[in-house]
């Protein structure tokens, strides 16, 4: 087994850092264990609903310090790929303030006749409506854009359909596939490294879902780390074609490591 020294650390945040508003055990030491010693992380969610400084005061209603800087969400890096494919464009949104936050700070103008791009992300009350328009717009030429596949997301009453569903039946009424920039795509990996000036020889990546978060962060050249805080099993991982580096309960194993100064095996 080689080892692989980690300076920087990538990591999911709903089944690595809080389950269902409540702080993960061991997530506290863990992220006081990186601040304490200089080493830099970045907290990714494909959710664009809401913006940086909303996660960050939700985290620390659940008893988690991240400051919004080390907060990276699928908004931040879809405005992050739309300001250097066409800098200063047009966008019409299905979203929320997550999504309208991001692309404003890109320098992106909001409108609904002629955009540049259709992006699609997350929201709570999808309006059929604002659904016909995007249709409308695509099919008159506007790119298609989704912040990420995600064909559900989870609330206390069950899933309710989120970007990939809607973006589904948007492809299905248009024939136009759109480009998805969240996770599992990679270019959210090089985005959150490059937000942190991180290298991929040196970070690793810490997730709870092998079809997203490990995924994208081996095909980034990221150590992966699987934890079982969330969604994946070790039975559940065994049946992928692929393997995270290692696998561990929870970040509170590797608080431990990051409290003794260990090396990360890979």
């Amino acid at each position: 087994m080689h080892r692989r020294e980690i300076r920087s650390w990538l990591m999911d945040m709903d089944g690595v850092l809080v389950h269902e508003e409540q702080a993960i055990p061991g997530a506290d030491r863990f992220l006081d264990g990186l601040k304490a010693r200089g080493i830099p992380f970045l907290v990714l969610t494909n959710n664009s609903i809401y913006t940086r400084r909303d996660l960050s005061a939700r985290l620390r209603a659940s008893g988690l310090e991240v400051p919004e800087t080390a907060i990276w969400t699928s908004a931040n890096a879809t405005s992050r790929f739309l300001e250097e494919q066409r800098p200063g464009g047009s966008a019409f949104t299905i979203g929320e303030a997550g999504l309208t936050t991001a692309l404003h700070q890109a320098g992106y103008t909001l409108t609904e006749r002629s955009p540049d791009y259709v992006v699609l992300g997350e929201t709570r009350t999808y309006s059929f409506e604002r659904i016909t328009q995007a249709i409308r717009l695509i099919a008159a030429g506007a790119r298609f854009i989704a912040t990420n596949p995600d064909p559900t997301g989870p609330t206390p009453d069950g899933p309710l359909p989120a970007t990939g569903s809607v973006a589904a039946l948007i492809s299905r009424a248009t024939g136009v596939e759109p480009y998805y920039v969240g996770k599992p795509n990679p270019l959210m990996m090089r985005s959150a490294l490059n937000a942190i000036d991180a290298h991929s020889e040196t970070t690793a990546m810490i997730g709870d879902r092998m079809d997203t978060d490990i995924v994208s962060g081996l095909e980034a050249g990221l150590e992966t780390v699987l934890v079982l805080s969330g969604v994946a099993t070790r039975e559940s991982a065994e049946r992928f074609p692929f393997r995270p580096s290692r696998i561990v309960d929870s970040v509170a194993n590797l608080a431990e490591e990051i409290e003794a100064g260990a090396v990360i095996p890979g």
